[in-house]
């Protein structure tokens, strides 16, 4: 057999030579247009559906966030496998699609099936879709940390939130910063419940009230004589 190839190929050599020519001409051209990068993203095509539970526990939101989410995402189109991770106030779930499955279809997809099945998700939980970066987008971690123990984690997170965080995001090519831990800054109203019964107000009320100071309503100025309200 091997014979019969050589053969063959001195026999009409001027074919082989044109064939090999063209061959290398192609391999070239196509060496010239074959992208390459550093860093090749071999990553699955995936969505993450985040969900922020603030004060749950683990075992809730796994019971009643990352179940029922990821029941839903095993029936989006062209989902290859779902997975979840809960932990304390968050949950995550990742969906992987199959290979060639164009990024923002997926998320189509997925956001469309996520508003079906919030309805089911309890009080307080917000949810939302992960960034649209891939599993070798994620470049580095850093942690803040005070050595001389004057600041506090509420203050900690206050920096991380409102000074470096906006920084960060605001470098090209960023598509997220994801913080955990500390504590978030939050505004609390202690009750009294003697205080409440002797004025008759109820705690329906006072609700009330604190949604109603923080709504923004149109207004106008006054001129009543002179003076301006």
């Amino acid at each position: 057999m091997l014979g019969r190839i050589i053969d063959l190929s001195i026999r009409h050599r001027f074919t082989v030579l044109v064939t090999v020519a063209l061959l290398s001409v192609a391999g070239a051209v196509a060496m010239w247009r074959t992208p390459v990068d550093a860093i090749p993203d071999l990553s699955d095509v995936q969505v993450i559906v985040m969900t922020e539970w603030p004060g749950q526990a683990p075992e809730l939101v796994e019971d009643q966030v990352t179940y029922p989410l990821s029941t839903e995402m095993l029936k989006v189109p062209r989902a290859r496998v779902v997975r979840g991770m809960s932990q304390f106030g968050l949950s995550a779930v990742f969906v992987v699609f199959e290979d060639g499955t164009d990024l923002y279809w997926a998320r189509s997809r997925v956001l469309e099936y996520l508003q079906a099945a919030t309805s089911r998700l309890p009080d307080g939980a917000r949810t939302m879709l992960g960034p649209d970066a891939t599993g070798v987008g994620w470049v580095m971690q850093y942690i803040l940390a005070d050595t001389t123990g004057t600041r506090s984690l509420a203050e900690l997170r206050s920096l991380q939130d409102f000074t470096v965080k906006p920084a960060l995001t605001a470098v090209a090519g960023v598509a997220e910063i994801a913080t955990l831990g500390g504590f978030e800054r939050q505004y609390q109203v202690v009750l009294d419940p003697a205080r409440l019964e002797a004025r008759g107000v109820g705690v329906p009320q006072v609700i009330e009230a604190i949604r109603g100071g923080n709504r923004d309503v149109g207004g106008r100025v006054l001129e009543l004589g002179g003076t301006e309200y």
